[in-house]
């Protein structure tokens, strides 16, 4: 009976999280837009504007473009920023539904500009 009401509880606390999501997804869909726009792709375009949408709270160091000219510097900052919003590395650090939100479309982004960045470099 313990065992069931802790599933029921844990049922009800997503299916509220799933909600708020909804509920946060039409103005952060927006947000995300108008930081990627015109950026789709060009994964130095996107980790040098990461701190935009991220916000300060975000623990996001600014890269300025001129520090992701090299392929390797690009891997670097990839790699933090990877970090910085990966869904597994948010849910440690307790982060709220909204900030998740952002950080799956901006992992999204980033991981789609790398794929291709990563193509244009061979």
């Amino acid at each position: 009976a313990k065992a069931l009401a802790e599933k029921n509880l844990r049922d009800h606390l997503a299916q509220r999280e799933q909600a708020e999501r909804n509920r946060l997804a039409e103005t952060l869909d927006a947000d995300v837009k108008r930081w990627s726009s015109g950026k789709a792709g060009n994964l130095r375009a996107l980790l040098s504007t990461l701190q935009y949408i991220l916000g300060p709270d975000s623990g996001w160091q600014p890269i300025p473009l001129t520090e992701v000219i090299t392929a390797v510097a690009v891997k670097k900052a990839y790699r933090k920023a990877t970090l910085c919003v990966h869904p597994d590395k948010l849910q440690q650090r307790g982060a709220s539904i909204q900030q998740k939100y952002i950080c799956e479309k901006v992992f999204d982004l980033l991981k789609d500009a790398w794929n291709k960045f990563n193509s244009e470099e061979r």
